[in-house]
């Protein structure tokens, strides 16, 4: 094994403040990438271009407020560090010659309070979603965000990037969940008032949600909880085409029902997850409650697809200390004998739910067999989706032939697909898939090739760069298309105020 190289620390620990840095080699090289593809390929390399001069961990606010001053006081930058689950580049320090530290929140990790009357829960920002789910299950209460980065994300990190949860209707991000948040800035402690809704001018906390770490440290958060779901249904819809079943998930979701689950996948996604036989796109359909059945609007969301061309396979139920027999019709087998049903084993609905989780896992997997398999997503108005999931579709597929040497369409041709992650009444948010033979040695370059194709692509068809994957580094020069001139204007008055030195996670979402 070849002892991977990583460059000496700009940065002297100061010895006043104890253990609280480190320039420890493996912590350094641990936080210097993100997990999108182009990270990990560089992971495998042994390419760690810009690892961390130091790496702080605070143990309460007053740490985090010494690692400002200190690195304000040595010209050094922050990068603060949550899960490093970022796929844009938002914890990479791509800043030259500055020095920089990267702020890890992990030992702040406790629900400090419970408001049982309120719903709510007062939790600090470096928990991780299983730590704080199963602290607030002690309260028979839940979070209810689930980001496929759940196991290693934390609630600072949702914050701070606005993330999107697995669930796909109703309260979409984590915004909906916050109640005030509170965080430690260069000029001092942020905090809004505890309110379940306020129109006292421009919204504090929607300042700092999505904020990517440039005003402020998030250190803790009061956040919106619920009981825990006991009461559940699903079931899976299969479709002939796919824009009939984009019609039909226009239509639940704008019947007020708000579905849990209502992913639709086109044929090749189905495929791909094993939840298909390739020929058929499948809509996965699910609702919850704590407080009684939900049976009957699920039959009123299979009664919406039905309309528009879907095949439904039986519905599961499941209640509190209740067996979980299935109603409706028997399901229609596929290819490879897999049921269209619910969440039995087997079932096409169990399959990609197993699929979607284990995802991220098989990252690595696929690097090293030399397969290039990366997302982009968006989000559009109904009535210029079908344009914008061509366009896009296109784009990808013609721009990975092209850098690959390959055909766009025959045997060997790249593998696009696409699903909707949440929907809402006046649109979906479409997630799109590429699979292709990696250029060995290239596969960094040939991924941002495809990756500013389609980016132009969504920006031209009027999508977002990103739904709930932020901006971070990687999104910069579509994000500076996208927003209003005077708002970034108005964002940097507000850095410089807050942040005079430009030591908060320089070159994310402005230039100081």
């Amino acid at each position: 094994m070849v002892a991977v190289e990583v460059r000496p620390s700009r940065l002297k620990a100061p010895s006043e403040l104890g253990d609280l840095f480190t320039d420890d080699r493996y912590e350094r090289v641990s936080r210097a990438l993100g997990k999108a593809y182009r990270d990990v390929v560089r992971g495998f390399r042994g390419e760690f271009e810009n690892p961390p001069d130091l790496v702080a961990t605070p143990g309460d606010e007053s740490e985090v407020e010494a690692v400002l001053s200190w690195c304000e006081a040595e010209g050094a930058a922050v990068i603060p560090f949550g899960g490093g689950t970022s796929v844009v580049g938002g914890v990479e320090g791509r800043l030259g010659e500055r020095p920089f530290v990267s702020l890890d929140l992990r030992r702040l990790d406790r629900v400090l309070e419970v408001d049982g009357g309120s719903l709510a829960a007062r939790i600090q920002a470096g928990a991780t979603g299983p730590v704080l789910e199963e602290q607030l299950r002690g309260h028979g209460l839940t979070l209810r965000h689930f980001p496929q980065s759940f196991e290693f994300s934390t609630l600072g990190g949702w914050i701070a990037t606005r993330a999107g949860g697995h669930f796909a209707t109703l309260h979409t991000h984590v915004d909906d969940l916050v109640e005030s948040v509170r965080a430690i800035t260069p000029r001092g402690t942020w905090e809004s008032r505890r309110l379940p809704g306020s129109g006292a001018g421009p919204s504090p906390d929607r300042a700092l949600i999505g904020s990517e770490g440039i005003l402020g440290v998030v250190t803790e958060a009061w956040m919106r909880v619920r009981p825990r779901p006991e009461f559940k249904a699903s079931c899976g819809v299969e479709f002939g085409d796919f824009l009939a079943g984009a019609r039909a998930v226009r239509e639940i979701a704008q019947s007020g029902l708000y579905p849990a689950n209502c992913r639709l996948l086109d044929a090749l996604e189905a495929e791909t997850t094993g939840a298909g036989d390739g020929e058929r796109s499948l809509l996965v359909l699910g609702f919850e409650s704590a407080h009684g059945p939900v049976g009957a609007a699920m039959s009123q969301a299979v009664a919406i697809a039905r309309e528009h061309g879907g095949e439904p396979g039986e519905i599961r139920e499941s209640a509190p200390g209740a067996a979980t027999p299935p109603m409706g019709r028997k399901p229609r087998h596929i290819s490879g004998n897999r049921p269209v049903d619910g969440e039995g084993t087997g079932g096409a609905v169990e399959t990609w739910r197993n699929a979607f989780l284990f995802a991220p896992y098989l990252r690595d997997t696929f690097v090293a067999c030399g397969v290039l398999s990366e997302t982009f997503e968006t989000a559009i108005t109904w009535d210029r989706f079908e344009a914008l999931h061509a366009t896009a579709i296109e784009a990808a597929r013609r721009k990975v032939a092209e850098v690959s040497g390959a055909s766009a369409d025959g045997p060997g041709s790249p593998r696009v697909s696409c699903r909707f992650t949440h929907v809402y009444p006046d649109g979906p948010a479409p997630y799109f898939t590429v699979m292709a033979p990696a250029v060995r040695g290239g596969e960094v370059e040939q991924w941002d090739e495809v990756k500013a194709a389609v980016s132009e692509a969504l920006l031209e068809a009027g999508g977002t760069i990103t739904h709930h994957h932020a901006v971070g580094r990687d999104h910069r020069p579509w994000y500076d298309r996208q927003r209003p001139d005077p708002f970034a204007a108005a964002l940097r008055a507000a850095k410089a105020e807050l942040d005079p030195s430009g030591i908060l996670n320089p070159g994310v979402l402005i230039d100081p």
